[in-house]
This record gives C-alpha cells, structure tokens and sequence, in this order.
C-alpha cells in the first residue's frame, strides 16, 4: 500500500496516538504502519498524504524535493493588488522570510464542503478566498502570511500536495483513498 489521501477534517490532529480532548488520525485510519509526509494544524483541513514507505515519504516531504502545496484560504476582509503582490513575494515573518508563492483571488469552489463548526461571521465585514501555493510548509505558514498583509484566516484548506488535488481525487472530510504503483509512476513519484 504506497500512498493514502486522506481529507482531514477540522479540529482532527496529525497524529495516531490519543489525544485527551480530540480525535486523530486513528478515529479515521485503521491502517498499521503508516505515518503523514508532513502535518497539517488542527485549524486546518483538508489534503494529507500517508504512506508506510519511507522512501516515498522523503520524495514528498524533503526540503530539498518538497512537492508544491495549494492552500485554499478563506480571510477576513477584501484583498487589493498591494496586499496580493506582498504574499505572492518574500514576505519577512520576523523568524524566517517567505519564499515566491502563487497567490490568486477566487470564488469559493462549488465543491467545498461546509465546515463544521461553521466559521465566525461578522456582518459589516466582508470574508474573501484566495489560492496560496508554496514550496515551503513551516508551521502555521500561510497563516501568519494573510495576518501580515492584513487579511487574518478564518478557514484555511490544503487542496493539493504536488500531483494529488482534492478537485481530482473528490474525498469528504475523513474520507480516504488508497493510490496503487501505477498511478504512482504516472504521477512520476517513484523511480520505477
């Protein structure tokens, strides 16, 4: 079994053992010996990928061969072309600097589930989405981005990790799908 997508809903944790007042990923995956390439906050959804092989775990989660991220961000307030043209470049975050990432201001998908708890509403003020792709993941990453611009998250789902997408594999929150070989070599993730 090389590689498992799995849509983490919200508030679930990246991790098998238990936690004392939320699920993980136990509570979706009854699946020996696998483990996440990377992690995503328990304030965030969406897209993992888990796999027993370590070889193929390195293929995706190495710095040095990180696969992209897509990122779909929902922010407090409306994006102008000065703050987009910030988060699209280095983007000092006083402990480390951005690398380039690809920013764009979109429609909320047609396919995206509701979350829940549903998000804080205000009514005077106006929520937007955006797609943010970046190379890099440090913790709390593409958070601390649209907070530094002005545009503080309020729901951030991770629709992609290189040639995997959510829009492609459609899976509901704690849903998951295992990728054979092939697709594997299709996707040109093994050396094979």
């Amino acid at each position: 079994m090389p590689l498992i997508l799995f849509n983490k809903p919200y508030q679930v944790m990246c991790q098998f053992s238990a936690h004392p007042d939320r699920e993980t990923l136990a509570d979706y995956l009854n699946i020996p010996g696998v483990y996440p390439a990377g992690r995503l906050d328990a304030d965030s959804e969406g897209l993992m990928l888990l796999t027993e092989d370590g070889e193929l775990q390195h293929e995706i989660s190495h710095p040095k061969r990180k696969q992209p991220k897509i990122y779909l961000v929902q922010v407090e307030g409306t994006p102008d072309a000065a703050s987009l043209e910030r988060l699209r470049n280095p983007l000092d975050l006083g402990d480390f600097v951005t690398q380039k990432s690809e920013v764009k201001h979109v429609q909320e998908p047609a396919w995206l589930w509701p979350r829940n708890p549903p998000i804080r509403e205000r009514k005077n003020q106006a929520t937007s989405w955006l797609t943010i792709k970046i190379a890099e993941g440090k913790n709390r990453q593409v958070r601390r981005m649209t907070a530094a611009v002005g545009l503080p998250t309020l729901r951030l789902v991770r629709i992609a990790i290189g040639p995997f997408a959510l829009d492609t594999y459609p899976l509901l929150p704690g849903e998951w799908k295992i990728v054979g070989p092939e697709e594997l070599q299709r996707k040109k993730l093994t050396k094979n």
